[in-house]
């Protein structure tokens, strides 16, 4: 019989001290004392998180509310949980004090890939649900026009949105709709 490898606890202060200055450009998740390496995205996952970005920026422009792109963290922080994950967009409308991660985001967007789908609507769903401050929680496909959309206010049950339909982001106010964000595939199509 072999023997189980061994797993080494990492501090959140470990993590972030190591995590926050990163020479070699990779990025690492912590969940519960772990980190995993995130896997790098595609044409597609870009353009969706861009889109969303771009839409998002030019709204809250001007106002109290900022939205961020992937190189900034969400922290979860309870008695019995740390994690800290890199969303593909998200908004905060409360004043952060850190400056490498976010504790009071309204709005999380994951774009999802084939190996991130799974942890996207369990792990990180039930993860950020802990967060007091988060409203909505979005999951784009990264493939054809889809998104599913959790909501506190629904406890959490997903809504879905395709093409040819809109979607009311209510956590700042923002209606958008879903083939705007995917306008690269429907172009890509008439070609």
């Amino acid at each position: 019989m072999s023997a189980l490898p061994k797993v080494t606890y990492i501090s959140p202060e470990e993590y972030l001290l190591g995590e926050n200055d990163r020479s070699d450009g990779i990025r690492y998740e912590y969940v519960n004392g772990q980190t995993y390496a995130m896997a790098g995205a595609s044409r597609n996952h870009n353009r969706v998180a861009g889109s969303f970005f771009a839409r998002l920026f030019n709204h809250l422009d001007g106002g109290h509310c900022e939205v961020f792109q992937t190189d900034m963290k969400v922290g979860i922080r309870s008695l019995r949980e740390d994690h800290f994950y890199y969303p593909d967009v998200q908004v905060t409308c409360e004043d952060e004090t850190d400056k490498y991660y976010n504790s009071s985001p309204c709005l999380i967007v994951e774009v999802l890939s084939e190996s991130t789908a799974r942890t996207d609507r369990t792990e990180k769903l039930t993860a950020y649900t802990l967060l007091p401050s988060l409203q909505e929680y979005v999951l784009c496909s990264q493939d054809f026009p889809a998104i599913e959309m959790y909501r506190k206010r629904t406890e959490w049950q997903v809504e879905r949105y395709v093409g040819g339909q809109n979607l009311m982001l209510e956590s700042v106010g923002l209606e958008i709709a879903v083939n705007d964000l995917y306008g690269f595939l429907l172009s890509e199509k008439q070609t």
